[in-house]
């Protein structure tokens, strides 16, 4: 099993797919690294070598920002935007759309489910 940038990847799939398992990783991305390397896209995890699991690694801590760097760039920049007060932070901080997505109807993935109103009385039983 190979285990690049903390991330166990699967055995049993291709060595192309398998790479978009590591946050910050797709697959145009995961393409490009293979080409680099020149390894078969279609090799299963299972048949790389040392030698080819050492070369992607050594790729992605030179050229790319992954994982727990990149997850913590990202909330460094939410975290910005809410402390200068941008629209953007402001949409952040109360969980809502942040694109111009409408929320009157749509939206519940941001916004949760439906609230029941508070203080309504139930219909009394027969």
């Amino acid at each position: 099993m190979a285990r690049i940038a903390g991330i166990d990847l699967p055995k049993n799939k291709k060595i192309e797919r398998a790479l978009t398992y590591i946050y910050g990783i797709g697959l145009v991305r995961s393409q490009n690294i293979l080409d680099k390397i020149n390894i078969n896209p279609n090799k299963n995890v299972i048949e790389l070598n040392d030698k080819e699991i050492t070369s992607i690694r050594n790729i992605l801590e030179k050229d790319y920002i992954i994982e727990g760097d990149l997850r913590r760039l990202e909330s460094i920049n939410i975290k910005r935007l809410m402390e200068i007060n941008s629209y953007r932070g402001k949409r952040h901080r109360m969980g809502l759309p942040l694109r111009g997505q409408r929320t009157r109807t749509n939206g519940r993935t941001r916004r949760g489910t439906k609230k029941t109103m508070a203080g309504k009385k139930k219909a009394p039983k027969k």
